[in-house]
């Protein structure tokens, strides 16, 4: 995503559309509201870096509830390695507490209505709770209620209506469910299951909970009450009805559990919650009363309601003001009903929620209550809902445990004396806890289940539609502040009590036979939202990963093993399997047979990048010489020696690992065994004991049976009018005076063999002779475009050390000899024929470097016309779009392959220019595009002098050709990326760079075994950059399982989304968009589904859950579905979309990933004596706080965000000027300022240029500037404007398509 500036603001990838220049509509321009914010920020309180503990902000105020069809959540815990989520029934039940803010909405993006994700109406002003609170293990007691109000100590209003509905229909499940394995849940009983207390001993709650109704801030908050405003203060647009949504209310539950306690003489009552004694409980129906008499010895533990009615829309409640984080990306004028964004009242971002991962000796050691409080009751407090007898609840207890049963809630959705169903309280006081007793209303649980609601399973994660909890429900950890951190003391200007306290009493304290507060009968249930701190986070299993894997080297020698995350960083130690710097695998547990990898639907596939280049402190691949005899392969299959081949008759023999053929061992080669049947010089040859290696190729592995020329590097310079106006022409050859040193090579003290050569264009073609026995430069100018040839052979192509001062002549010369030109039209198609003829004549391969502006209209082979149509975006006919005009392209390309043409394409657009055709030999090549729409020198001139010495300086393979080899039962069958294929098994590219990757599919054509797991050989043969010819070989060894368990524990997600991205890519020239976003969102709920049905351990079906490996794959895949090529913003041009298209095809997972899930850093919170990055926060709008700094890295492009009330001293910092409106958003580099945080934010974002292939330009974005549009297109988890859907949402709605598929 390009974003080039013009003096109106260019879209990142291309031109902006017309009449968006000024921005001066409303809601989005000028008419602010009064204030913008409601009230000063306090400063970001979000995840702290460095593990620092959380201190208490004064002022701080609660967020604003979302209107949204998600509602509450339930957590579940499933140990076998699952990241369950309580997704609740299909109805959304009333809960007590705050007024309603809609009903559900039915989700966005896929039909049905939109799902608003705004601030909440003015109307009916229902908030959310505070960020999320530190983390301690000890299990707390949660049960007391939360209010929802604004009064500082009193109970919520009580309607008796509400509670005669709600108990009447009340019914209990009779009894426990039976012991099951450890690890595994038990089957669904009729019996509700029974816990005791559970000690803290190694409990890792996945998702603790934070609370999803919300209090009003309290007076004296520093935020004024009264309804939110919009998050920049734009005007409320037109209100409507929301639809009532049927989407299931998820809860979540990640892979670990807590230890049960000893089975002991039940503790009295005050002791059996480790937090302290549990809150008064209600009286217990007869069904139960039964049971108590059975079961003795067991603390109390509250009922759960199972599935509720289907809520009805709340006409009372008006929709949320749309905002203008929903803007299109690039531009565009607002759409008249803007789609809401998520956002908060007083604008606090919310830390991300810890996570954890599952530990394989808790998880055996464990009950499967992820309750660390016990498994609840199922009961059914809702008139007029008949439950089956056989509803479990989705609390399984791994151990039968008997115990007197706890009364029934008083009345559902009501606060008893002491605790509410649906709601939680905080924990108690307990000697365990670092820290004071949390006072926040921050502790309803989203998993807390609503009255008739299946119950959760363990940590909530809370927010989406879901069940409340029971009462006197224990067990719920504290939140983390953020990710780390201790325990908080109670924020000042949170209201304070629960419902049920009295004025005065903490919310720690109890309130034993208190009765309920008086209230107005006209409080309404408020709907609960799925709180986004409670799901999944991605901040937060990156930064685990970091932590767990970053310290010890990653060695490669056990098969089977899933390296760290690609945002880790790690050292490699080659021990028999390639790096995974060179391959990655979506999965390394093999399912065994074909009828197993389709019943889970997870892609085998892996993503190779052959010539990777590896950090300082690893070792490049060996290169090995085998003499004139070439290097040793299998006699049947070809493949080359390497660890998995086994020597037998004394090393006489070697059987392969592939194909199991045995070959004959070449008398040179022999050598004997060992005691162990390896031979005695494995670990002396890189082939015997490494996964990387290159051999010298001999000559029969060269074209015509002789060894290749020195590649030559040719330069091909538009010079119409558009490029020379630019002042593109004129940087061009300015900078390849100095570039030309700088040529590849591969010794460092040796000059390059590369030769160069130089054409200047526009309707006509001019060739220059740069001989070095001339004293000028000579043109040669070739008008017959139709019939393109080369007009001299000897001085075109020449060396650099030789030609100098002749080359930089004629560097000189070309910038004024076309100073004045007047010709518009280009041709293309003959340039690219031009450098191919210079090629053949010189007998050698090489790369094109073409310069190019406009489309070319010139009469010529290859002339395209102006197809751009957005009427076609959308429908059937869009497909055509991303396909070229005509066919000349593609049969261009494949005599480019032939000769081992390379051509890296430089666009300077300034209106459409159709990528999708011009690209084509690019993409056919191995050949790079980079685009710069409304190229400026002044701005742009910085990128793209860094991409084009990258360019020529990177390390590259020439006339390549690449294939992969597999053992018996699965073999190769598709590849993505830049290369042309003529037959079904080889790769061919032209070139073949550091930053290209192939990526590759396996099926099963047979069984596998689990002995002897699965083998994969890549081997490229190329010529080097000083033309010999190599080849490297990469093998890799994956374990093959029969259990789907296995595989679901060794997934790598992030290659699994780039796979996907690929394949959806690739297919929108076939498909129309919508149909292949519908085949992803389906193929992801098949995965998940099937995890849910062969793995999982039996739960309600309210539940979302999710393998600990897999737990981000619904919000990656949301990122890739939203992304510009499938579903576009109005004013996304077609060649950005076909831009992306091409560029995401070569692309590594590192590379992906931030391309779909932006890194977003607080810089105001950067610690500047350290080394260590903030802390990075999650990519959404309500994270962002006022008073902050935030960059944000695309991995095309950098954005510096600056809150409008960010302190001054911050902003002298940085900028040099304390005044918030002096800061010029035209700047593209920061100032260098002598100061600690200066020096530091500078080198943060050279050291971000640095891991990336291209530049990324730095924009700086000022906060309600019309360049903040763009930036919130990349906070992905938020609902976009072109209808994409916020990551709570799509959440729900996998849950929605999982439960269709289990039902």
């Amino acid at each position: 995503m390009n974003v080039n500036q013009q003096p109106h603001m260019a879209s990142p990838y291309g031109p902006s559309q017309p009449g968006y220049q000024g921005y001066p509509q409303a809601p989005y321009g000028g008419q602010h509201m009064a204030g913008g914010y409601p009230g000063q920020y306090p400063p970001y309180n979000g995840p702290t870096s460095a593990y620092q503990p959380g201190a208490p902000v004064p002022g701080y105020s609660p967020y604003a509830s979302f209107p949204s069809k998600a509602h509450a959540t339930n957590l579940v815990s499933d140990p076998s390695s699952s990241s369950p989520l309580d997704l609740g029934s299909m109805c959304a039940p009333p809960t007590s507490g705050a007024p309603p803010v809609s009903a559900p909405q039915a989700y966005g993006q896929y039909g049905g209505g939109q799902a608003l994700n705004g601030p909440p109406p003015s109307a009916a002003p229902s908030q959310r709770p505070p960020v999320s609170q530190p983390y301690t293990p000890a299990p707390m007691n949660l049960s007391t209620p939360q209010s929802s109000y604004s009064q500082p100590f009193a109970g919520p209003p009580t309607s008796m209506q509400q509670m005669t509905n709600q108990m009447a229909g009340m019914q209990v499940g009779p009894g426990p469910p039976a012991g099951a394995a450890p690890g595994y849940a038990m089957p669904p009983n009729s019996q509700p299951p029974v816990s005791g207390a559970y000690t803290s001993t190694a409990s890792h709650p996945s998702f603790p909970p934070t609370s999803t109704a919300a209090p009003h801030p309290a007076a004296g908050d520093g935020v004024p009450p009264g309804p939110p405003q919009s998050y920049y203060g734009g005007p409320p647009h037109a209100r409507e009805p929301f639809p009532t949504s049927s989407a299931p209310p998820p809860a979540f539950s990640t892979a670990s559990a807590t230890p049960p306690a000893a089975a002991a003489p039940a503790p009295p009552v005050s002791q059996a919650y480790p937090g302290g004694p549990p809150h008064a409980q209600p009286q217990p129906p007869p069904q139960q009363q039964q049971q108590q008499q059975q079961q003795q010895q067991l603390p109390p533990f509250s009922a759960a309601g199972p599935t509720p009615p289907q809520q009805t829309p709340f006409s009372g409640a008006p929709p949320a003001a749309p905002h203008p984080a929903s803007q299109h990306l690039y531009g565009g004028p607002p759409p008249a009903q803007g789609a809401p964004q998520q956002q908060q009242q007083a604008g606090f971002p919310r830390p991300s929620p810890p996570t954890s991962q599952p530990s394989s000796a808790t998880a055996a050691a464990t009950t499967n209550s992820g309750f660390p409080g016990g498994p609840p009751q199922s009961s059914h407090p809702y008139p007029g809902v008949t439950m089956p007898q056989q509803q479990h609840s989705p609390f399984h207890s791994a151990q039968q445990l008997s115990g007197p049963l706890p009364p029934p809630p008083a009345a559902a959705g009501f606060p008893p004396q002491g605790s509410a169903p649906g709601m939680q309280g905080p924990p108690l006081q307990h000697p365990s806890m670092s820290g004071p007793p949390m006072s926040q209303a921050n502790h309803v649980a989203p998993g807390s289940t609503q009255p008739g609601m299946p119950p959760p399973m363990g940590p909530a994660t809370g927010g989406m539609p879901g069940p409340p909890t029971q009462p006197g429900m224990q067990g719920y950890p504290p939140q983390q502040n953020g990710a780390f951190g201790q325990m908080r003391a109670p924020q000042p200007g949170y209201p304070g009590p629960y419902p049920g306290q009295h004025p005065g009493q903490h919310p720690g304290q109890q309130n034993f036979g208190a009765p309920p507060p008086q209230a107005p009968a006209s409080a309404p249930p408020a709907q609960k939202r799925l709180d986004p701190d409670s799901i999944p986070s991605p901040i937060q299993v990156i930064e685990d990963d970091r932590v767990n894997k970053s310290t010890e080297p990653f060695t490669t020698g056990v098969r089977g093993q899933a390296p760290p995350l690609v945002t880790t960083n790690f050292q490699v130690k080659d021990q028999g399997n390639a790096s995974p710097r060179f391959v990655r695998c979506t999965a390394y547990n093999v399912p065994c047979t074909s009828d197993m990898a389709k019943q889970s639907q997870v892609p085998l596939a892996a993503i190779i990048k052959p010539l990777a280049t590896l950090p300082p402190d690893e070792t490049p691949p060996y290169l090995v010489d085998h003499g004139e005899s070439g290097p040793i392969r299998c006699n049947r299959c070809k493949a080359y020696m390497c660890p998995y081949m086994q020597f037998i008759e004394g090393g006489r023999r070697f059987q392969c690992g592939f194909c199991s053929c045995v070959t004959e061992v070449p008398p040179h080669y022999f050598q004997h065994l060992d005691h162990t049947g390896k031979r005695v010089d494995c670990y002396d040859r890189p082939e015997l004991s490494m996964g990387s290696y290159e051999f010298l190729a001999t000559v029969d592995y060269c074209k015509n049976n002789k060894l290749p020329q020195p590649p030559a590097f040719i330069f091909l310079i538009d010079v119409s009018y558009n490029a020379v106006r630019s002042g593109m022409v004129g940087i061009v050859c300015q900078e390849l005076k100095t570039l030309l040193d700088y040529l590849p090579r591969e010794n460092p003290d040796v000059p390059s063999a590369v030769r160069v050569g130089f054409v200047t264009y526009n309707k006509v073609l001019h060739f220059y002779n740069v001989k070095a026995s001339l004293a000028q430069p000579q043109m040669m100018v070739v008008s017959d475009v139709a019939d393109m040839f080369v007009p001299l052979l000897d001085g075109f192509l020449v060396n650099v050390n030789e030609s100098r001062v002749v080359i930089e002549s004629l560097l000189d010369q070309i910038p004024e000899m076309f100073a004045d030109t007047r010709e518009t039209e280009t041709v293309f198609g003959p340039v690219i024929q031009a450098g191919l003829e210079a090629l053949k004549a010189a007998d050698c391969a090489g790369k094109l470097f073409v310069f190019h502006t406009s489309l070319p209209i010139a009469e010529a082979p290859g002339k395209l016309k102006n197809r751009e149509d957005k009427k076609q975006v959308g429908t059937d006919k869009e497909k055509a779009l991303f396909q070229p005009q005509v066919s000349f392209y593609s049969n261009l390309a494949k005599e480019c392959v032939a000769q081992g043409c390379c051509v890296d394409l430089f666009l300077f657009p300034n209106q459409y220019v159709d990528v999708a055709t011009l690209g084509v030999v690019p993409i056919s090549t191995g050949g790079s595009i980079y685009k710069y729409t409304y190229f400026q020198a002044q701005s742009d001139q910085e990128r793209f002098l860094h991409d084009l010495r990258r360019d020529v300086q990177k390390p590259m393979g020439f006339d390549a050709v690449m294939r992969v080899r597999t053992s018996t039962g699965i073999r190769a069958t598709d590849f993505f990326g830049s290369f042309y294929m003529s037959n079904t098994t080889d790769v061919e590219l032209a070139g073949l760079d550091c930053d290209k990757t192939i990526t590759v599919e396996f099926r099963h054509d047979d069984k596998l075994s689990e002995d002897t797991g699965a083998l994969m050989q890549c081997a490229v043969l190329y010529t080097s950059c000083c033309g010999q010819r190599r080849l490297r070989v990469h093998n890799m060894a994956v374990n093959c399982c029969a259990q789907l368990a296995d595989l679901y524990r060794n997934c790598e997600t992030d290659t699994i989304i780039n796979f996907f991205a690929k394949y959806a890519y690739r297919s929108v020239l076939n498909s129309p968009t919508k149909n292949v976003r519908d085949i992803l969102v389906n193929q992801c709920a098949q995965i998940l589904a099937c995890y849910r049905k062969n793995c999982a351990s039996p739960s309600s079906a309210g539940q979302l859950i999710l393998p600990e490996c897999m737990k981000l794959l619904p919000v990656y895949l949301n990122c890739v579905l939203k992304s510009d090529v499938l579903h576009p913003a109005a004013d996304t041009s077609l060649d950005d979309r076909a831009y992306l298209r091409q560029l995401l095809s070569c692309m590594d997972a590192s590379e992906s990933h931030v391309f779909f899930y932006p890194r977003l850093l607080p810089l105001h919170k950067m610690d500047t004596e350290s080394d260590a990055l903030p802390l990075a926060i999650r990519d959404s709008e309500e994270r962002l706080s006022k008073g902050g700094l935030y960059l944000l890295e695309t991995g095309l492009n950098l954005f510096l965000w600056v809150g409008a009330s960010a302190q001054q001293e911050l902003l002298q910092n940085v900028f040099g000027t304390p005044a918030f409106g002096q800061i010029d958003p035209n700047m593209t580099c920061l100032p260098e300022l002598d100061n600690p945080f200066s020096k530091k934010l500078r080198d943060i974002i050279s050291a971000f240029r640095a891991e990336r292939s291209r530049y990324m330009k730095l924009m700086v974005v000022k906060q309600d500037d019309k360049l903040e549009l763009i930036f919130k297109h990349f906070l992905v988890e938020d609902k976009n404007n072109s209808g994409g859907a916020s990551y709570v949402d799509f959440l729900c709605h996998m849950h929605k398509e999982i439960r269709q598929l289990l039902s």
